[in-house]
């Protein structure tokens, strides 16, 4: 077969780039909404609602498994004890070149995060006081984050993570909450900003997945937490559409015919690839507990590339395109790099990002996700910050995946197969009106295995996830070439395999 190579601009990618509501699943069954703040989203509802917290806490007073497992990950944790101690600086370095300093602050959020989380769990409040502590000192003391261009890889990770941390204990009495919703505002989620618009002055494709992604989960992290609807839709437009490599469709530029989707970064290095996926799930998971289904955006894309890089990271054979990646400073220096294959990998190697996924697709959504679950069971039970490395990589994370994601299989209402409607989108008018779950509810559809094509209702409803729909549509394939809009990364169809249903 001969091989084109063909340029698309980036107006005409994004007219391509439309929205496609996710595909249905097995039903999910109501649950209680979490709580709603007037005039903004349910809290708690970043990476846990409180239906969440509520199963890690009653699954592991039971002695259930694996979730004692996870919890056994946590509490050996050196984080996760209350004696813990913060170390706040008033400004935050990153980067070559300055005083690096930031150590200590994302060593501060893991433990806020995994006290709060381990309070939630066994009810003890000394770990609530320590989360607490950490992150109102770090509220009193940070005024600005400084470095190289570094400086905005530690303002969206902590950014998100930091949200995180603070969701958790946000109701108590003890906790400076207005004070910690102006610290995101006017430290990190500038700056996340700033790099989404204008990429350092860079052009758009010169930095890598990971920086668009966690700088995303920057902006909708404090969206949430500060009910904020422009940050969050914001954030979600840039997942959709965006012009950098973060944005779905860049970061995952082909869909093969055997129904995996290349992540580009898996061009660059394994522990990238990782870490962005382990992100743009991260980015998934706190949308949908908003109502918000990017999981099942644009026919699963995620899934088909999260399948693909577990494959892969496992040491796999997976089909790959050569792309040009554009690089240097706008109205400067110019470049490009060109990738011809997948990187290397070590099957050893392990992130705490699976389990997340793993029962989102196969336990919320009934679909079938082979090779990350797979995956997920080889990396389970999953630790946190510090268990996957001493530096910052061992930290990009939050983790404990296994206790705080693994969920029994969703059937529906009553256990009848019903096909409940979406619910609300996460506005407390119209969650709080119906006291349904506000996240996205999926109605009967096809069998495990299965991919559903979106039905007419999805198309009614935006980003909710669609219901009621019998149509079966397999793996898809992606035809013609894919370029990178604004970063000229021109994909050149190498090869076209055919592979047999997995």
């Amino acid at each position: 077969m001969s091989h084109v190579t063909r340029q698309i601009s980036r107006r005409s990618m994004l007219k391509a780039a439309g929205a496609t509501a996710g595909a249905v699943g097995i039903g999910t069954a109501v649950t209680p909404a979490p709580a709603v703040a007037a005039g903004g989203y349910a809290h708690p509802g970043l990476l846990h609602t409180r239906a969440d917290l509520d199963r890690m806490a009653a699954k592991v007073k039971a002695g259930a498994e694996p979730y004692t497992a996870g919890f056994a990950r946590l509490t050996a944790n050196g984080r996760s004890h209350s004696g813990w101690t913060p170390r706040p600086a008033a400004t935050v370095y990153r980067g070559a070149g300055t005083p690096q300093n930031y150590a200590a602050l994302f060593k501060d959020i893991h433990a806020a995060y995994q006290n709060a989380l381990r309070w939630h769990v066994s009810g003890d409040s000394a770990h609530a006081e320590t989360a607490v502590k950490i992150l109102n000192a770090w509220s009193a003391t940070l005024t600005s984050l400084q470095g190289s261009a570094d400086r905005f890889l530690a303002a969206g990770l902590y950014g998100y993570q930091f949200a995180n941390a603070a969701e958790l204990v946000r109701d108590r009495d003890d906790f400076e909450l207005e004070r910690f919703r102006k610290m995101l505002l006017d430290v990190f989620h500038p700056l996340s900003e700033d790099f989404l618009a204008n990429h350092n002055g860079a052009v758009v494709s010169n930095y890598w997945t990971n920086w668009d992604l966690c700088n995303m989960a920057c902006v909708l992290a404090t969206g949430i937490f500060c009910d904020d609807q422009a940050k969050v839709e914001r954030a979600v437009e840039y997942f959709k559409h965006g012009e950098g490599l973060g944005a779905i469709k860049n970061a995952i530029p082909v869909v093969h015919d055997d129904g995996l989707a290349e992540w580009v970064e898996a061009g660059r290095d394994q522990g990238h690839a990782l870490m962005g996926v382990g992100l743009m799930a991260t980015f998934c998971e706190m949308a949908w507990n908003q109502g918000i289904d990017l999981y099942g955006y644009d026919d699963n894309r995620f899934l088909k590339s999260a399948q693909f890089v577990a494959k892969w990271a496992m040491g796999g054979d997976v089909p790959f395109t050569a792309n040009t990646r554009a690089k240097g400073a706008v109205n400067g220096w110019s470049g490009s790099e060109t990738v011809t294959s997948a990187a290397p990998v070590d099957p050893a190697m392990q992130r705490p990002i699976w389990a997340m996924i793993a029962n989102h697709y196969t336990k919320r959504r009934g679909l079938d996700a082979s090779y990350v679950t797979r995956i997920a069971a080889q990396a389970a039970p999953e630790g946190g910050g510090g268990d996957y490395g001493p530096d910052s990589g061992g930290y990009d994370q939050l983790g404990f995946g296994t206790l705080a994601f693994t969920r029994d299989r969703a059937t529906g209402a009553g256990g009848t197969g019903g096909s409940p409607s979406p619910a609300a989108s996460g506005s407390a008018s119209a969650a709080a009106g119906t006291g349904s779950d506000a996240r996205p509810q999926t109605g009967t559809g096809a069998g495990a295995g299965a991919f559903p094509s979106a039905s007419a209702s999805a198309a009614a409803t935006g980003d909710l996830a669609a219901t009621g729909s019998n149509d079966i549509l397999g793996w898809t394939a992606a035809t013609g070439i894919t370029a990178l809009a604004g970063g000229l990364l021109l994909l050149r169809r190498r090869d076209r395999l055919r592979r047999e249903s997995q």
